[in-house]
Formats: structure tokens, C-alpha cells, sequence
């Protein structure tokens, strides 16, 4: 009465592991993971060749993949984030085929129909029982949240459970049930859960950044939509989380309650859930050790699946009922399309996850970023990847102005009779160049190294090779 393997190796025998086959792994231990590499490492050492990778993210701490792809082990990436260590390599062209993007949504919509098969699933579970019970909650490896693992466990033909702290049978609660597992697997550690906060999760202190969140704490006054119910998502940049700081004074100002913060959850949301700014967090991953603590222990802050959390074919989803989502960029064009894919040189460095999503779903969304970066304009004629299609994008705020969408004269209208700095994208695009000079953009002409996909499937752009 235990599905518990002696060894990774077995599982994966169990499972049937071959050539040719789709394997899919999970990151909510962020770039703290180590499941992906031991994976990988088991199926070198079999043998095994020409598998595709479908992961939810892919971080640094995955670097030893560079060597998989180089001995043929892996052929093929599916993603919805690469950082920029993996993505250097891919930029250059060391995948033989086009890694395929899509955002976060949109993976989960891609497993839930079908279009994306998983041969077998590999899910890091911090906490787990015998017969495959698992969560993020417990053990010294805890992440919170296992959302993004949800479609991959329901649908995948064999899931192993791959954990560091086995309880007693049966664990509670369980984010993937004992229906979906075939086989359980104890290693010694599934990876550092001190690797959750890699990346920015703390407001920052820059002066200009600062002063970029309080205007777009105005933007949302202004909007119409900070009201009773209001719901909120940020991002994890330093930037996007100073807006929170700006809106609880003015939430407590005008004595309102939000419904709901959504996303990726910090710990920064988890204070205004405790201090009673929103009545519940829906919480598909987990930014930070503050936002583990408070899922384990606060009944307010609730999991959801990447399902639920995004996917455009499911019947609801949160992010249609979320208000305002700020959101980040590395440049955004006069057409308010948006890159996060790449950096200003078109080398791979991102990813959308929940950006496309959100921006489609949002009654607002709103891009936060200097007007420019190491003097290079933030607003250009034409991105180098579109990430996210500028007629899901309102509003752009920089420190010298706002640039609001043609498509929303309603929203320039409020903004302008609340006398704030709103500006044609154009001229905040003149600003710049008048500080930095007009750069020159190279775009990359190689082979197409990646195919950025919409949330809802269709093709949105390719990325090219950098030389």
C-alpha cells in the first residue's frame, strides 16, 4: 500500500521513460530548484536521448541544462520564462529547434485541451505522503502555492512525486491528490527554498522608480476603479511593488475593502490581506518566504490553479475579474506593444508568464518604467519581441509622464481632468531621445531561436539569433 521507489531511476523506469518523450517539471522553488537537474541527470545517465522540456520556468540554477541540450538528452523547450543565464545560450543558438514560449495561461490551456502532451511529470513537492499526496505547505523545502504543477498533474500519462519530508498517510491538504500519482520518490533535498526570493521581490528605494509608483498610484485613483471590491495584482519588480505602498494610504483615505489580490503573491500584499486592505489572496505562486508562511497558516489566502488563475479557454477565470494589474517592460512601442522577452539587444532574458494574461484580462493595465534605461529609451518605434499586443495595454507611466492608449479616451479624459502629466506616447518618446540621443537598434537576423505564442495559441512573434 505504497507507491514510494527506491530511486528516481526506478520511477522514471516505472513511468516508461524513453527517447522522444515530453517530460515537465514546475518552478515554484524558483531559481532555488533542483528537481529539473536531477531529472535530467537520470535520464543522461540512461541513456536517454531527444526529449522536450516542458517547464513552466526555467532559471539560472538550471544551467547544467546547457550540457543536456549540447549531448542531445534535450531537443526541444517549452517555457513561459527562460532567465538570462539559459537564454544567452539559447540567443546563440545551441537548441537546434525554436524554443516555444507561451505565457502562463496559456500553457495550462495548452495541457487542459490536449494540444501540449506530458509524457510524464515530475513535480517537486516540498511535503508528500506515500501514495503521492503533496503540497508546498510543510517540510524544509516549503514554496507555498503548487498552481502551476495542477495541469500538469491532471493530464500528464505518468506524474512522479519527487519530495525531501514524507509524512504519515494521509497528508492535508492535498494541492495534488493521490489519483494523478503513480509513483513517489525521496531524495535528500528537492532544492533551497531561500532560492523562492531570486530576483527582485523588495519596493525599491531608487528615487525615480519611487516617484514612477506614486504617479501610478494616481493613475489607479483616478481610474474610477478604487472602489469597495477593488482587485489588484503586481508584479514582483521593485518598482511594481512600490505601488502598493501608495495605494494603502489612499484605500484607507477613501475607507475601502478590496475583494482580492491575485498572482504571484509577496509579502507585501500578505500585510495588506492582515491589515484588512483586501479580504482574500488568490494565490498561484508564492514570491517570498512572508507569502509561504501566511498560505500555510491564513485560511484568507487561498491556492488556485494556473487554470483558474489564467487559462483563456476555461469558462472564469480570477484574472477576468481583476481591476488593475501593474506590470513591467523592457520597452514598449508607440503602438504600446510590449517586450519582456528580450533585452535591448534582442537576447532572450524573460519571459511573459502571467504578463499577456493579465494585460488581456485586467480592466486596467498598466505598464511601470523609466523613460529610460542605461540611456536607452524605454518607448520605441517597434519592440523587438512582442510579448504582449499593445491593444491589451492602457497605460504606460514613467517618472517625466504618462502615455495613455488611444483606445482608452475615457481613461485620458479622467487623468487629464485630474490634471496629471499625460503626454502622446510620441513625445514621452521624444523626451528621451532628447536626454539620450536616437540609439541605434540592431535587430537580430539570425535563425529563429524562439516563437512566442499568445495565450490563446496563435503565433505572436519569433526571436531571432544574436550573434
Amino acid at each position: 500500500m505504497s507507491k514510494l521507489f527506491p530511486s528516481l531511476e526506478d520511477a522514471l523506469r516505472h513511468c516508461g521513460l524513453r527517447d522522444g518523450m515530453t517530460l515537465s517539471f514546475h518552478h515554484h522553488l524558483r531559481n532555488g530548484d533542483g528537481v529539473l537537474n536531477i531529472a535530467l541527470a537520470e535520464a543522461a545517465r540512461l541513456g536517454i536521448r531527444d526529449l522536450t522540456l516542458q517547464a513552466s520556468s526555467l532559471f539560472d540554477v538550471h544551467a547544467p541544462l546547457i550540457d543536456h541540450i549540447k549531448s542531445g538528452v534535450v531537443t526541444g523547450i517549452e517555457t513561459n520564462y527562460m532567465s538570462s543565464g539559459i537564454g544567452r545560450a539559447i540567443s546563440r543558438g545551441v537548441l537546434k529547434k525554436p524554443v516555444r514560449f507561451r505565457s502562463h495561461g496559456g500553457r495550462a490551456d495548452a495541457i487542459d485541451s490536449g494540444r501540449v502532451q506530458i509524457d510524464i511529470a515530475v513535480i517537486a513537492a516540498p511535503a508528500a505522503d506515500c501514495m503521492g499526496n503533496a503540497n508546498g505547505l510543510h517540510g524544509p523545502a516549503a514554496c507555498g502555492s503548487l498552481g502551476y504543477a495542477m495541469p500538469d498533474a491532471l493530464h500528464a500519462k505518468h506524474v512522479i512525486v519527487v519530495t525531501d519530508h514524507i509524512v504519515p498517510y494521509p497528508l492535508m491538504p492535498a494541492s495534488i491528490e493521490e489519483i494523478t500519482v503513480d509513483c513517489v520518490v525521496q531524495v535528500p533535498s528537492i532544492g533551497d527554498p531561500k532560492g523562492i526570493v531570486s530576483g527582485t521581490t523588495q519596493i525599491t528605494r531608487d528615487p525615480v522608480a519611487l516617484a514612477i509608483s506614486r504617479m501610478a498610484a494616481q493613475v489607479i485613483q483616478h481610474s474610477g476603479l478604487l472602489k469597495e471590491g477593488f482587485s489588484f495584482q503586481t508584479g514582483a519588480g521593485g518598482a511594481s511593488l512600490a505601488v502598493t505602498q501608495y495605494l494603502r494610504p489612499l484605500m484607507r483615505q477613501l475607507q475601502i475593502t478590496g475583494s482580492f489580490g491575485l498572482g504571484g503573491i509577496t509579502g507585501y500584499l500578505v500585510d495588506m490581506l492582515q491589515e484588512g486592505y483586501f479580504r482574500t489572496l488568490m494565490d498561484v505562486q508564492c514570491f517570498d518566504l512572508k507569502a509561504v508562511e501566511s498560505i500555510r497558516d491564513n485560511p484568507l489566502h487561498q491556492q488556485i490553479s494556473a487554470t483558474r488563475y489564467a487559462s483563456p479557454s476555461a469558462k472564469s477565470t480570477a484574472v477576468n475579474s481583476l481591476d488593475v494589474v501593474v506590470l513591467g517592460a523592457t520597452e514598449i512601442d508607440t503602438h504600446f506593444n510590449v517586450n519582456v522577452h528580450t533585452d535591448s539587444n534582442g537576447q532572450i532574458m524573460g519571459g511573459s508568464g502571467g504578463h499577456s494574461d493579465t494585460a488581456a484580462g485586467a480592466k486596467l493595465s498598466m505598464i511601470v518604467a523609466p523613460l529610460f534605461r542605461a540611456r536607452l529609451p524605454i518607448v520605441v518605434d517597434q519592440v523587438l519581441c512582442n510579448s504582449t499586443p499593445g491593444h491589451t495595454v492602457d497605460v504606460l507611466v514613467t517618472q517625466r509622464g504618462i502615455a495613455v492608449n488611444p483606445l482608452r479616451a475615457d481613461l485620458n479624459q479622467a487623468l487629464r481632468d485630474a490634471r496629471l502629466p499625460v503626454y502622446p506616447i510620441e513625445e514621452l518618446k521624444q523626451m528621451a531621445q532628447r536626454i539620450t540621443g536616437t540609439p541605434h537598434t540592431a535587430r537580430p537576423r539570425g535563425r529563429v531561436v524562439a516563437e512566442v505564442e499568445y495565450r490563446d495559441g496563435s503565433l505572436l512573434d519569433t526571436i531571432r539569433a544574436v550573434d
